[in-house]
C-alpha cells in the first residue's frame, strides 16, 4: 500500500484495462496501492525526472544563473535600479537584491537549478552580513562562468575548486589588511545612506539611532538553533519575557523543573542565561519547545572569569532579576519567579544576544553606572578602559525605534528594505572596518601580494 505521502504528493488516476493498454507511451514510476475503494485500484504516477549530462546541463544551468544575476544585478551601485515585483495584490517595487532572488522561479527545471545557486548566495549573504547581496550574486555568477568554461576546457574540477578557495582566502586576507574602522558619526551616515540607494534622510536616520543606542550587545548566541522562533531569520524573539541570570551550570532538569512550571503558568517566554545549559536539562528544554509546551531559550554567560561575574550583575540590575551566585549560596533549583528578571525585548541570533529592558530600579542603575565611570577613571590599563567603556555603554544606552510611513503599500514596502540594507551595513562596518565600495577594493588586487600563485 503506498504511504499517505506519496499520495498526498503525485497525481492519483483511475487506472483501466484500454489506460494501460495505450502504447508508445512513456510512464516513469508506478506505485501500486493494495487498498480497493468502490471495486477500483488506484495507481500512484510520480513526477518523471530529466537527466543531462555534461555542456547540456552546464549550458542549461548557466542559462538559469544569468537570468537571476541579470534581474538582482540591476540594483547594484548608487546609480541601481529598482524592479518590479508581481506578486499577490498590487505589484512590488524593489531594490533589494535578496529579495529579488527569493521573487524568481524560473519555469525551466535545469534553469531553475541554476538560479538557485545564486538564490542561495544571495540568502546566505543576507543571513552573514544584512547586505552586500547583489554584490555577491554578481561575482558569484562571474565565477560559476568563468568556472564551467574552464571545466568545458579541460580543466580538473577539482583542481580549480581549491584553486578557488585558496584564491578567496588570500582575498579575504588583503580585505581585511585594507579595511579601516570607522571614525565617527560622519562615516556611519556615510555608509548608511550608501547602502540605503543614496538617501541622506535614511543615513541620518541610523547615525542617530547609533548614537543613541551605540553598537554593542551580549556577545553570546542561542545554545542550540532549536530554540528559534523565526525561522525566516534564525533568530529567537520574545517580548515580555523573564529573565534567569546565574554563574551555574544548568545540566540536571530536576534543578530547573520548578521554575519552568511556574513560568509556564504566567504564559511568559523564558531566557535562561547560565554558564552552560547540557545534558538532559539542554535535551528537555529543546523537546518541549519543539512540542509547543515551552517557549523557552538558553544561552551562555558573556565573558570570563570575574568578567563574568561583573557582567552578569549588570544584567540582573538591568532586567530586575535577583543574581543567583554560586559562591553566595543561591541556587537555581531554589529560584522563585519573583527572582527573575524582566525583559520587555529580546532578540537572540547565533551570535549576540540583545536585551531591552526597563530598570526595576533606577536609582540602582544609575549607582551601578557611576560605579563604573570611577574604575574607569581610576584604571590604567588599556583592556580594562575598553571594557569598562563598553559596560557603561550598554547600561545607559538607549532603545532606538525608526519608524517608517510612506502614501502607499509599495513604497512602504521599499523603504523598510533600504533601511533594514542601511542598519546592517553600518552594524557590519562597524565590526569589520570599511574599504572603497562597487567591489573596487577587489578589482586593483595583485595576486602575488594576496599570497595567491
Amino acid at each position: 500500500m503506498a504511504s499517505a505521502n506519496a499520495i498526498s504528493t503525485a497525481s492519483i488516476l483511475p487506472s483501466s484495462s484500454k489506460q494501460l493498454g495505450l502504447k508508445n507511451r512513456r510512464v516513469s514510476q508506478f506505485q501500486k496501492c493494495g487498498q480497493k475503494q468502490a471495486k477500483n485500484r488506484f495507481v500512484v504516477r510520480a513526477n518523471a525526472k530529466e537527466i543531462a549530462f555534461d555542456q547540456k546541463s552546464r549550458s542549461a544551468m548557466q542559462a538559469g544563473i544569468d537570468k537571476l544575476a541579470d534581474a538582482v544585478g540591476l540594483t547594484l551601485g548608487p546609480r541601481g535600479r529598482n524592479v518590479v515585483l508581481d506578486e499577490f495584490g498590487a505589484p512590488k517595487v524593489v531594490n533589494d537584491g535578496v529579495t529579488i532572488a527569493r521573487a524568481i522561479e524560473l519555469p525551466n527545471a535545469m534553469e531553475n537549478a541554476g538560479a538557485s545557486l545564486i538564490r542561495e548566495v544571495a540568502s546566505k549573504t543576507n543571513d552573514s552580513a544584512g547586505d552586500g547581496t547583489t554584490t555577491a550574486s554578481v561575482l558569484a555568477r562571474e565565477i560559476i562562468k568563468l568556472g564551467l568554461l574552464s571545466v568545458t576546457s579541460g580543466a580538473n574540477p577539482v583542481s580549480l575548486k581549491k584553486g578557488i578557495e585558496k584564491t578567496v582566502q588570500g582575498l579575504v586576507d588583503e580585505l581585511e589588511n585594507k579595511a579601516r574602522p570607522i571614525k565617527g558619526r560622519d562615516d556611519i551616515r556615510a555608509i548608511a545612506s550608501i547602502s540605503a540607494g543614496n538617501d541622506e534622510s535614511i543615513g541620518a536616520m541610523i547615525a542617530d539611532a547609533v548614537d543613541k543606542v551605540g553598537p554593542d550587545g551580549i556577545d553570546r548566541g542561542y545554545i542550540s538553533p532549536q530554540f528559534v522562533t523565526n525561522p525566516e531569520k534564525l533568530i529567537v524573539e520574545f517580548e515580555n519575557a523573564r529573565v534567569l541570570v546565574t554563574d551555574q551550570k544548568i545540566s540536571a532538569i530536576k534543578d530547573i523543573i520548578p521554575l519552568l512550571e511556574k513560568t509556564t503558568q504566567l504564559r511568559a517566554p523564558l531566557l535562561i542565561i547560565a554558564e552552560d545549559v547540557t545534558g538532559e536539562a539542554l535535551a528537555t528544554l529543546v523537546v518541549n519547545k519543539l512540542r509547543g509546551i515551552l517557549n523557552v531559550a538558553a544561552i551562555k554567560a558573556p565573558g570570563f572569569g570575574e568578567r563574568r561575574k561583573a557582567l552578569l550583575q549588570d544584567i540582573a540590575i538591568l532586567t530586575g532579576a535577583e543574581y543567583q551566585a554560586s559562591d553566595l549560596g543561591l541556587l537555581v533549583e531554589n529560584t522563585d519567579v519573583d527572582q527573575l528578571g524582566i525583559a520587555r525585548k529580546i532578540k537572540i541570533s547565533k551570535d549576540s544576544t540583545t536585551i531591552i529592558a526597563d530598570a526595576a530600579s533606577k536609582d540602582e542603575l544609575q549607582a551601578r553606572i557611576a560605579q563604573l565611570k570611577k574604575e574607569l577613571s581610576e584604571t590604567d590599563s588599556v583592556y580594562d578602559s575598553e571594557k569598562l567603556a563598553e559596560r557603561i555603554a550598554k547600561l545607559s544606552g538607549g532603545v532606538a525605534v525608526i519608524k517608517v510611513g510612506a502614501a502607499t503599500e509599495t513604497e512602504l514596502e521599499d523603504r523598510k528594505l533600504r533601511i533594514e540594507d542601511a542598519k546592517n551595513a553600518t552594524f557590519a562596518a562597524i565590526e569589520e572596518g570599511i574599504v572603497p565600495g562597487g567591489t573596487s577594493s577587489a578589482s586593483c588586487f595583485d595576486c602575488q601580494n594576496a599570497g595567491v600563485e
